[in-house]
């Protein structure tokens, strides 16, 4: 038997049509698709290799080398690719008709063609006006055309530019919209900018295209750079701060140079005001806090908002410091229907006597009804209630459990473009009470604008269960809150008897003790056990696409949620999403779709918005927004999504970025909303995120059902393991100082 290792092949270069991709993975690049050329005709070819950015109908120019692939047989394997425009009347046709160009479709592709034939490209670019002979294109039409080919032109320039420096297809788009002719002066001058200006640009990949263009490994402007970034992946870990000594040994790691080259860099940026130190006072010692300037200013802004709420004159609840609860509450009997228990007493008379208050409990224990009652009396007094929440879903329940008007944080308080709000402590909100429900996951940055929004005066009640899930963004707000001896509050422990027979909320609470769930004789909570990520990925498809239908009658897509410990992995949120759009919304010859990276947009999907868009809707389509795809037009190179909150937004195909699938989201980003079934995937390649406070937060999430997943070793890993320690923020000291 040889061991003889058979020569490389050498390199070839294939010029083809891409016809169709037929897997793509978003994280690493790796592209499987089928191409055609002249010679196959019909027959297609495979290609393999990072082609992120290749869009189906674009002709290619691919470098590479042939290959022999044991079970798929011989195949391209791609090292790099550039576009190139089609030669073909047939390669014409898909290129026009694939969407490239704004304004023109299949239909009108082939009008121009028949028209033209293979000149239709030199029109487009030399003659333009003549488009106008085709039957259907008006002169607006062909403006648009026109235009559109330049634009297209001009990102070509940038992308060629940019992929020799390792940049993908979709941030060159991105970096050509932010900086558009100066792109490439920009991104030769100062790469470690668009880390700060274009939205997915990170530290590292522009520390890649610094590299290549020549900046030095030792640079200050890149140890600046890293220490900012270092902060900046803290803050996305939740912290406000880092200690110094850790950011110190954090950056060192990620910049690979020495610590003497970082301290001088770090003082440079302190008196340069890219971040702030503040000694704070710890249990053991003070600690030499490091701070991003957002995160100070917004620390030390909501401390003092919150003081000056507690200590202003005025009370717009005036009413309520002289009341006879004896009288009132057996009116708010009669209108309930039900008694308040005396801890849920105590917090209605403190949420309408003091002007900051806490409420907390986990589920079961009667935080709506304590919220509702609250407003029935404020409301009795004819005060402006203003209710809120941190997502549309959130919003929609409070809603209905009050009878009152609610709305998202972000759209009460009317962000703009850049973040600023419409409402501030110049232009408060015209508020008497003010109730804040799921305010465990609201982050320090946004208790900081709603609490500037509030009229001294007014009152202000947060409520939420501060043994899920701190916020997604830096901060433990609500925890911080609690822990403070200056806000008053009261924590609800009892578990009402109706609640006692849930599953769900038994469970809860079970968990949340560190007890194992009881997964046999609930109705409503369920164990599917397997060990192997891969099965439970299968098993969990079955159950949502399946068997709960089948059961209980629920709609896959609109009423169950699937739950994933991580994205990553088999049976984390991004497989599964793969794998659910393909049992739920499969691909449907006679319906248009859109590709984006490894990712196909289709009608019918359930997706969810990833960051902070201002300009988009009426007032800003804001991260976790979740929606589903109504329309996808090949034509206008759009497709719209109908939002939770009703709002129908149209997303143009170059911004596609902004969105994921939503079959399965991370348990972190479910947070503040509610599914009636929540399924959980749990398997051993989630171990390091498997905790207490995961598990549970995923839990409480449901109303009518809970099915867990997967292995019964990761679930008792998560039920033992409590959650992941105090983030490093110091709003409970702030609080304090009196």
């Amino acid at each position: 038997m040889s061991d003889v290792t058979p020569p490389t092949p050498p390199r070839a270069v294939l010029e083809a049509v891409l016809e169709r991709i037929t897997y793509a993975n978003e994280e690493t690049g790796y592209t499987v698709a089928r191409v055609a050329t002249e010679r196959t005709g019909d027959d297609l070819l495979t290609v393999v290799g990072a082609l992120l950015g290749a869009q189906v109908g674009e002709s290619l120019r691919l470098t590479g080398r042939w290959r022999s692939h044991p079970r798929y047989g011989r195949q391209f394997e791609v090292e790099s690719y550039t576009t190139v425009l089609p030669a073909t009347v047939q390669g014409i046709r898909r290129y026009l008709g694939s969407g490239m160009i704004k304004g023109i479709g299949p239909v009108m592709a082939d009008r121009m063609v028949e028209h033209f034939g293979t000149d239709i490209l030199r029109i487009i670019e030399e003659e333009p006006q003549r488009l106008a002979e085709v039957p259907g294109l008006g002169p607006k039409r062909t403006k648009r055309v026109g235009d559109a080919w330049e634009e297209q032109k001009a990102i070509k320039e940038v992308m060629v530019f940019l992929q020799g420096v390792g940049v993908s297809t979709s941030l060159a788009v991105r970096i050509y919209k932010q900086y558009g002719d100066a792109s490439i002066g920009t991104v030769r001058r100062d790469p470690y900018r668009l880390a700060a200006d274009v939205w997915g640009i990170g530290f590292r990949t522009a520390d890649t295209i610094a590299r290549a263009v020549g900046i030095p490994h030792d640079s200050p402007e890149r140890i600046k750079a890293g220490l900012q970034y270092t902060l900046s992946e803290a803050a996305d870990d939740g912290h406000c701060f880092l200690p110094e000594p850790n950011l110190v040994t954090d950056a060192e790691k990620i910049l690979e140079v020495p610590r003497e080259l970082i301290v001088p860099a770090l003082d440079e940026l302190a008196a340069g005001e890219g971040v702030v130190r503040e000694p704070i006072p710890g249990d053991a010692a003070t600690i030499p806090a490091v701070y991003l300037v957002p995160f100070h200013r917004a620390e030390r802004s909501l401390a003092r908002g919150l003081h000056e709420l507690l200590d202003a004159k005025e009370d717009r609840l005036a009413a309520f410091a002289g009341v006879d609860w004896g009288r009132a509450l057996p009116w708010l009997r009669e209108r309930t229907g039900t008694d308040l228990a005396a801890e849920q007493e105590e917090a209605v008379r403190l949420a309408l006597t003091s002007k900051v208050a806490v409420l907390t409990g986990g589920p079961g224990c009667g935080k709506s009804f304590t919220v509702r009652s609250v407003v029935e009396l404020a409301a009795a007094k004819n005060a402006k209630i203003v209710l809120v929440a941190p997502t549309g879903r959130a919003a929609k329940r409070l809603a209905e459990l009050t009878g009152h008007e609610a709305a998202t944080v972000h759209r009460l308080l009317q962000l703009q473009p850049g973040g600023d709000a419409a409402y501030d402590q110049d232009n408060p909100l015209d508020a008497d009470l003010v109730v804040v429900d799921e305010s465990s996951m609201i982050d320090l940055i946004l208790a900081n604008k709603l609490v500037k929004a509030i009229p001294r005066g007014a009152h202000l009640l947060l409520v939420g269960d501060v043994d899920q899930l701190p916020s997604v963004g830096a901060g433990e707000v609500l925890a911080d809150l609690l822990g403070s001896a200056t806000i008053p509050r009261v924590r609800l422990t009892k578990i009402f008897r109706q609640a006692q027979r849930s599953g769900i909320v038994v469970n809860a609470h079970r968990v949340n003790s560190g007890e194992h769930p009881h997964t046999r004789g609930h109705p409503d909570f369920f164990l599917f056990p397997c060990e192997e990520q891969e099965e439970a990925a299968e098993l969990t498809v079955d159950v949502v696409a399946n068997r709960i239908p089948r059961k209980f009658g629920l709609d896959p897509r609109r009423d169950v949620q699937v739950l994933a410990p991580v994205h990553r992995g088999a049976a984390g949120a991004g497989a599964l999403n793969s794998l659910l759009q393909e049992a739920l919304t499969p691909h449907d010859d006679a319906r248009p779709e859109r590709r984006y990276g490894g990712r196909v947009f289709r009608v019918g999907d359930k997706v969810t918005q990833l960051r902070n868009n201002y300009d988009k809707g009426e007032a800003g389509v804001f991260n976790g927004t979740v929606g589903v795809v109504t329309r996808v037009s090949i034509e206008d190179q759009s497709l719209t999504v109908l939002t939770d909150e009703d709002e129908s937004i149209d997303y143009a195909f170059d911004e596609l970025d902004e969105l994921a699938h939503a079959y399965a989201i991370t348990i972190h980003r479910s947070q503040g909303s509610e599914y009636p079934a929540v399924v959980i995937p749990l398997t051993t390649g989630a171990w390091t995120m498997l905790r207490r406070n995961l598990l549970y937060t995923g839990i409480t999430r449901a109303k009518k059902l809970v099915v867990l997943v997967g292995s019964r070793r990761a679930l008792a890993a998560a039920v033992r393991t409590p959650g992941a320690g105090r983030r490093h923020t110091a709003l409970r000291h702030r609080l304090d100082q009196r």
